[in-house]
């Protein structure tokens, strides 16, 4: 049987979409509209709608939504021929590739495609009509579409501040290939393009309708020639970017940021057909190819069906760097909304009852809305016995009465756990932890079922997953889930990430220090140095706002969660240490307000959030503050001055849907008052004439914009402090 359909027992997750409608008529689709750009997307969204469309001409069809088009050339067989950005009316495509390829029991198939264009510089409409076919691919046959489709569920739970709908609102299309050799299976290839996001997903299945076994050995589920990013003669040292456009897939592991969690899939390698390029040795990177470095090498049996995993292109109407972040936080937001979710958190130190109950208490008594039992606390995810089991329920019952979410600690894949169960890894390669176990070994699969079990068992609503599987191989042919080194990652990603998707529909928040977000991860690492909290306290603060004016070019603040420890951590001593909590409470505060003021959550662990009454009132001053603002606190950050230590640093939050549309957050790292005037940009707030800015002590002042939607604010930021300034 195909690994996405060999589920456990928990496992609902990994929906293979349903049949769509019958056979399209290509005749009975709307023409395609001329679209009007009116507003950003960016500020305004709604009017572009995803459609399928037929174009000018007989035999094509273009998913548009106003933002992105793609269109589709259905003889002599499928290709795409147009992949055009609305916005600046740039041509990303220039040049026709098969759809898709797969090898099939030995033999590699192009699927789709047409060929003969004489110049893969650009491509001509007037070339379109002259290619042709060849008799080496597969053979388009069918057409389907319909709504777009959820991956699986999610069970909102939470406050969300943003909350766009699940699934996404968009189009859904199918093209059925056949091969013309009389085998008797069938690729069918995925297509969606969203409501207001520049975003398409793709994405291949293949069912088996003979009578025995087909093994899948490999596939590349996206080919694109696409223009490249610039050129270079000679390019021996210098290393040319790829094209101006954002890929990622719900298959990436092994890194915090996109790109690297998704470098073992997404390849960006020369065109051998691209022979006028300006580059002499022809390798210029701008040839898209998605494909798995290794497998997946399935077995599917007859009747069943392999899915593979989804690739997302977001094509960037520039080269701002904010713009094009925000362009990508927005991809989040909609297609991965619980990355929304954003609950504050303990680590409570100790997992004994009277320290755990003191920890819920105070969560409650001061807003916090989650308490996770952390590392080295004595928590122990794996115990099944009866009475553990109960006791963690009694847990679960008391925060739940409390308005308090509890969870807890575990760690997979960077530990040993005997030779029998390891990764065995070929000769010169090391797992990527230095050591792990295999996830499809015996102990690998007992350990996922008892996970299960926990959840279902326990009413823990949170799991924080260390060392979360990095794309380790394994060579072993003796572990119960894979055969041998060729299907080992595949196999064991689909239990891991099964997982992850079964966490999602059961409204099981997920920490996760890596990339899988599009699998169902609602946080991972917003990107700090551990060693670095053993700092002095003062050196700290700073890089905690350095952290996260770096991390979140690409990640919305609530996808990143930081640190602040309340005891001492990788040592530092007393001058790195926060408690005792009331003698460094400007401290605590700096911390707290640092975080937060960029919707940001961080691990504040230790074994109590508060020691003293004005402690406490701090804490909950500052939690209040926070969920007052929090809309416009957990909207974009806008990158403004990174903090130096030298003068001041500040950023803009904006949330141009919400009462408050941006929130100015300025910070003094210096023991002297500083009086500055500032000039702050409003544009991403959508304001565009007039903004009413209130300080923290109810003062309202009037502005004007100019006409770059800029204003210009005076600001007095006393010793070591802060502002906040709310627009309306």
């Amino acid at each position: 049987m195909t690994k996405p359909l060999r589920f456990c027992t928990h496992c609902i997750i990994f929906i293979l979409p349903l049949a769509l409608a019958a056979q399209l008529d290509r005749q009975a689709l709307p023409p395609e509209p001329q679209w009007a750009h009116q507003p950003d997307w960016l500020l305004d969204n709604q009017p572009y709608k995803a459609g399928l469309f037929k174009t000018g001409h007989p035999a094509e069809i273009a998913l548009s939504n106003g933002l992105i088009r793609r269109v589709f050339r259905l003889s002599p067989n499928a290709a795409t021929v147009a992949f055009d950005h609305l916005v600046n009316g740039q041509s990303l495509l220039r040049g026709v590739k098969p759809e898709a390829e797969v090898t099939v029991d030995g033999v590699t198939y192009p699927v789709g495609g047409l060929i003969g264009q004489p110049n893969y510089a650009f491509l001509r409409p007037e070339w379109v009509n002259q290619l042709r076919d060849t008799s080496q691919s597969l053979q388009y046959t069918g057409i389907r579409t319909g709504p777009a489709s959820a991956p699986f569920e999610w069970k909102q739970t939470r406050h969300v501040s943003s909350g766009q709908a699940w699934p996404p609102k968009g189009v859904h299309l199918e093209l059925d290939f056949a091969p013309r050799d009389g085998k008797t299976w069938l690729v069918t290839l995925h297509y969606e393009l969203y409501d207001g996001l520049p975003v398409t997903a793709k994405w291949l299945t293949l069912k088996n309708q003979g009578n025995a076994p087909i093994r899948l050995q490999s596939f590349t589920s996206e080919l694109l020639a696409l223009v490249e990013y610039g050129s270079t003669v000679e390019a021996r040292e210098y290393n040319v970017p790829p094209p101006n456009l954002h890929v990622e897939t719900d298959y990436a592991f092994a890194s915090m940021i996109a790109e690297d969690a998704n470098h073992h899939v997404v390849h960006w390698e020369p065109d051998p057909d691209y022979a006028t390029q300006v580059n002499y040795l022809r390798t210029t990177p701008c040839l898209l190819k998605v494909s798995p470095e290794l497998g997946p090498d399935q077995l599917i049996a007859p009747g069943e069906d392999f899915q593979s995993f989804r690739t997302f292109l977001l094509p960037f109407d520039g080269f701002d760097r904010e713009r094009n972040g925000l362009a990508q936080r927005r991809m989040y937001r909609y297609l991965a909304p619980w990355t929304n979710e954003n609950p504050l958190m303990m680590h409570a130190r100790f997992a004994d009852w009277e320290r755990v109950k003191t920890a819920i208490d105070q969560c409650a008594e001061v807003g916090f809305e989650m308490v996770i039992l952390t590392f080295g606390s004595g928590f122990n995810i794996e115990d099944e016995s009866p009475e553990y089991l109960a006791q963690m329920k009694s847990y679960a019952d008391y925060a739940r009465s409390k308005g308090v979410e509890i969870g807890g600690y575990s760690l997979l894949a960077s530990r040993s756990i005997d030779t029998a169960n390891d990764v065995v890894m070929p000769e010169g390669q090391t797992p990527v932890f230095g050591h792990s176990p295999c996830i499809e070994s015996r102990w690998g699969q007992d350990y996922f079922r008892k996970l299960y079990q926990f959840y279902e068992k326990s009413g823990f609503t949170l799991l924080e997953h260390d060392g979360s599987y990095p794309g380790d191989i394994c060579a072993s042919t003796q572990h119960p889930g894979h055969r041998s080194l060729e299907d080992s990652r595949w196999n064991q990603y689909q239990t891991i990430s099964n997982f992850y998707r079964w966490c999602r529909s059961k409204g099981i928040y997920l920490n996760i220090p890596d990339y899988y977000y599009m699998t169902g991860g609602n946080k991972c690492a917003m990107g700090y140095r551990e060693v670095n909290w053993s700092l002095p306290r003062e050196q700290q603060v700073i890089h905690t706002r350095q952290n996260i004016y770096d991390g979140t070019w690409t990640k919305n603040g609530s996808m990143g969660w930081m640190f602040v420890p309340l005891t001492e951590y990788h040592g530092g001593g007393a001058a790195a240490t926060i408690e005792p909590l009331h003698e460094h409470r400007e401290h605590y505060e700096s911390m707290l307000m640092s975080n937060l003021s960029a919707g940001v959550q961080a691990c504040y662990r230790g074994p109590r959030l508060y020691d003293t009454p004005e402690t406490k009132t701090m804490v909950q001053q500052a939690v209040s503050w926070y969920k007052q603002h929090r809309d416009v606190l957990e909207g974009d950050l806008i990158h403004l001055r990174r903090a130096d230590g030298r003068e001041l640093d500040y950023w803009l939050m904006v949330n141009p849907n919400g009462m408050e549309k941006a929130a100015l957050m300025v910070f003094n790292p210096l023991d002297k008052p500083v009086q500055k005037t500032l000039t702050i940009p409003l544009y991403y707030a959508g304001l565009n004439k007039k903004v009413k800015v209130s300080d923290e002590h109810g003062k309202t002042i009037s502005y004007r914009l100019d006409r770059k939607y800029q204003i210009e604010i005076s600001v007095n930021v006393p010793p070591g402090g802060k502002c906040a300034y709310f627009m309306k």
